[in-house]
């Protein structure tokens, strides 16, 4: 039996210290590596995790070893690629995690080769799509660690894994993890205790194959010079295995030759056997995940699609400065990171990243904004416009929320033709004009400046073209505007009344007539974990409260919203405001929770009444479609008997959203940034926030040995008990069940961004750079623009972008419904693969259930 030992490191990113501790590391290692392997031609390769970031990295201070690092790869001598980070793939957009692989597979080909098999030897889970999106990048392998129970393997490491489309790839699980060979050595005893009852064991689980593979690396490790003449020493003593140097590249072809390994495995894997998986670490510092989550809508749903509008009136494409906000975020998304199981400074570094990103995003905006309107104002020789942009390929007739600014207290929106919009102005504040400075031959003098008033005004039934635009007339004017508040104890509109009675908050559901009693409520607990993980606390008991007093009522015409108040006084003081907004015409309903936390070490959740039976399964977004999970988990009864790393409680993420449904009802929660729920009986309880004090414990109730993380030194996270304010914004929707399709339309409506542009020059600071002057402004610009359009509503959009290589535009489409759907185009488009090569010509395509497709036009 043929043994494979993969030399390598595993580079994290960051962690408890710091990314330039990390790249200080990275200069020393990666100099050394070279020299070790131009010296040693008998030392045939070393695998640098899969990372191009270090590649850029290095070179960012070593330029001058470029050329002999690019010979290096390009002689397959250093394996890199194909990540561009080793993204945590449950916690990030799909979209993420298609461009991650999309720059990491471009750098490491500029320097000379992509390790051509998905490398995960870390990440905590495994997203259900991850074989579908490799092989669309053309790589037909996979070796990862966690996620994957023993039974599932029928006792072999090799399977194919399939994901929810149908695509599957060649998949090994590393069973020993990364590092079982890190300190291997040809000493009797090292052999004898060590390294034959690892490989027994491997044996055991590979009935169908003669070829193993043993990782020989650990985190930030220098190449172990030693290892061939160690190789050369164990095939001496003819212990009943052929050990050579090798690659997971060379591996994965002679594992796989002319092999038809029968077990196939699908879907996402988070079994937590063997290796930690940490499955509630999606609650924890929920300011980076919010903030991550706000930042990727921004640039999916607005910077790339507006960016491409602007390509066809003539303005650049921003790619550059996107190639600059997806590698930020990319360092953002490291499994470690977005985890946010990581010392308070590194945290903090990971929170001003987002933020750098977000201010670059809000620019970038701002400036494709103020182009455009500037040429449609110079065609249509007026200053008093205001654009309503929709940056979806679905034409838009829904509210759109603008902001004016104004003279007067009450500004009138107006068609091109004169004719009134109609609308609602929300809040209408004065602003101070301040003082201007005037340079004159005597000095400086300073001038009072007229002030003015910023209005949100909210437009209805407005049809805006898809990926495109429509332009109106801010009329000024000043009128008495009623926007007093009571304290009406309820709101409705044509699909609900929500009410308070003796401070419980009831729904019920026009259209059934149903009565849903305690509809939402908060379950707070102790927190006995770590960075990593919750950890129940003996003896402590959940404390619900559900107690609803009203603070004030909004109804207007087309949007009535209740502010109200909760308040939990034992054992921890903690006090909830809500609101809640219903919309005229609309099913959602809109929830804004707020909370300033003071408390340590606990945890709290928004419990959620479906109004329905007791659910057996859930269902969570993930990558093109929906997964399933059972709300009871039957490994639970036996885990600590089996010895599992920690339990398999039945606490799941989502992307975006979370169905619970039978046969007559469903509940549908929709969030952003919010990434970690569990079902209890007939309610769906949301995880806020967590607040904890430590990177890692010992011996969890869940989670029994040694603490995660760094386990010789305990770090003190105090920013991690997130005493600060905290804001929590979803939406749900409660009725009659519908299909697959319309969970997504409402998912889709809701995390749709609204933008506008109000040409005037009153207020220059309500955008990041606008009282800046900026070049290449338009010239005359139509009023009113549409671009292509995705007619199939059962179709659904992930991204509109300019293609990463060329200037066509790239959209890509998914079906996350359980039947095909067909998605046309007015023209001959050409289909190809996430890689961006080309797959075929056509106007018509079929999209099979969970399925997606890459156009390029």
């Amino acid at each position: 039996m043929k043994v494979h030992i993969v030399p390598h490191s595993h580079w994290d990113r960051e962690w408890y210290f710091n990314i330039e501790d990390s790249n200080l590391l990275l200069g020393e290692n990666m100099t050394h590596l070279m020299g070790v392997l131009e010296k040693r031609e008998d030392y045939s390769s070393y695998s640098f995790d899969a990372q191009a970031s270090i590649l850029d990295e290095y070179i960012k201070v070593y330029p001058e070893n470029r050329e002999r690092l690019k010979k290096l790869i390009e002689d397959k001598r250093i394996f890199v690629g194909p990540w561009y980070t080793q993204t945590d793939s449950l916690l990030v957009n799909k979209e993420s995690i298609i461009r991650n692989l999309q720059y990491g597979i471009d750098i490491c080909e500029e320097f000379g080769y992509s390790t051509p098999v998905g490398y995960l030897p870390d990440i905590f889970g495994q997203n259900q799509y991850l074989p579908s999106i490799f092989k669309g990048f053309e790589i037909e392998s996979a070796i990862f660690q966690r996620g994957v129970y023993t039974d599932q393997l029928k006792g072999n490491l090799n399977f194919n894994w399939v994901s929810p489309d149908g695509n599957k790839i060649d998949t090994n699980n590393i069973y020993l993890g990364y590092g079982p060979g890190k300190f291997l050595e040809a000493g009797e005893e090292y052999v004898n205790e060590k390294l034959l009852p690892m490989l027994e064991k491997l044996k055991n689980l590979n009935k169908d194959c003669d070829v193993l593979l043993l990782p020989a690396g650990g985190d930030q490790v220098l190449i172990r010079e030693h290892f061939p003449e160690v190789i050369e020493e164990l095939n001496k003593k003819n212990l009943g295995y052929e050990f050579v140097l090798s690659n997971y590249e060379d591996f994965m072809k002679e594992a796989w030759d002319g092999k038809n390994y029968k077990n196939t495995i699908e879907g996402e894997l988070r079994g937590c056997e063997k290796s930690r998986i940490h499955r509630t670490i999606g609650s924890q510092r929920y300011d980076i995940k919010v903030a991550n989550s706000r930042v990727e809508n921004k640039i999916l749903k607005v910077l790339e699609p507006l960016s491409v509008m602007g390509m066809d009136l003539g303005i650049e494409y921003p790619q550059r400065w996107l190639d600059v906000c997806w590698k930020l975020l990319f360092d953002v998304h490291a499994h470690d990171s977005i985890g946010g199981c990581n010392s308070d400074s590194t945290n903090a570094e990971i929170v001003n990243r987002i933020d750098k990103v977000e201010k670059i995003v809000d620019g970038l905006i701002n400036i494709a904004k103020k182009k455009i309107v500037t040429g449609i104002a110079k065609t249509l020789k007026k200053e008093d416009i205001i654009t309503l942009f929709n940056t979806h390929p679905k034409t838009k007739k829904s509210e759109t929320k603008v902001v004016t600014f104004t003279r007067g207290n009450a500004p009138v929106i107006k068609n091109l033709d004169g004719t009134t919009v109609e609308s609602e102005i929300v809040s209408s504040e004065y602003i101070s004009g301040g003082k201007v400075v005037i340079v004159t031959a005597q000095g400086e003098r300073e001038e009072e400046v007229p002030g003015y008033h910023r209005a949100e005004i909210k437009v209805r039934d407005v049809l805006i073209p898809s990926m495109g635009y429509k332009t109106f007339i801010v009329e000024d004017d000043s009128r008495e505007l009623d926007l007093s508040k009571t304290v009406t104890p309820e709101i409705e509109n044509d699909y609900y009344k929500i009410l308070v009675e003796k401070e419980t908050l009831f729904l019920i559901n026009k259209s059934t007539g149903e009565r849903v009693e305690e509809f939402l409520g908060f379950e707070s607990c102790l927190d006995g974990g770590d960075s990593y993980d919750f950890s129940p606390v003996k003896d402590d008991e959940k404390k619900y409260f559900n107690n609803f007093s009203v603070v004030s009522t909004y109804k207007g015409e087309g949007f009535e919203r209740i502010e109200l108040v909760s308040i939990s006084k034992e054992p921890r003081q903690l006090e909830v405001a809500t609101t809640l907004e219903l919309v005229r015409g609309s099913e959602i309903i809109k929830v804004e929770q707020k909370i300033d936390n003071q408390e340590e070490n606990h945890r709290l959740r928004c419990v959620i009444n479906s109004g329905m039976k007791k659910q057996k399964l859930s269902y969570s977004d993930s990558g093109f479609s929906l997964v399933e999970h059972t709300t009871e988990e039957q490994r639970l009864e036996m885990w600590r008997e089996n010895k599992y790393a920690e339990a398999p409680v039945p606490i799941y993420n989502l992307e975006n959203m979370v169905i619970l449904k039978d046969e007559e009802k469903k509940l549908e929660f929709i969030g952003e940034g919010i990434k970690e729920y569990e079902v209890v009986d007939t309610k769906l309880a949301v995880t806020l926030f967590r607040a904890v004090g430590v990177l890692g414990n010992d011996n969890l109730m869940w989670r029994p040995g040694r603490a995660s993380g760094i386990n010789n030194k305990v770090v003190y996270t105090p920013d991690a008990q997130m005493k600060e304010e905290q804001t929590f914004t979803y939406a749900l929707v409660v009725g009659e069940a519908t299909g697959t399709a319309q969970s997504y339309r409402n998912m889709e409506n809701y995390l749709q961004k609204d933008i506008s542009y109000h040409l005037q020059n009153l207020n220059t600071f309500e955008e990041r750079v606008e009282r800046f002057e900026i070049p290449k402004v338009l010239e005359e610009t139509p009023a009113e623009k549409t671009g292509f359009e995705i007619r199939n509503k059962s179709v659904f959009i992930s991204v509109v972008k300019r293609s990463h290589r060329g200037a066509s535009k790239i959209v890509r489409v998914f079906n996350p419904t359980e039947k095909n759907e067909v998605v046309s185009f007015e023209g001959e488009v050409t289909e190809v693969n996430l890689k961006e090569n080309f797959l075929g010509k056509g106007r018509e395509f079929v999209l099979r259930p969970g399925g997606y497709k890459t156009f390029k036009i």
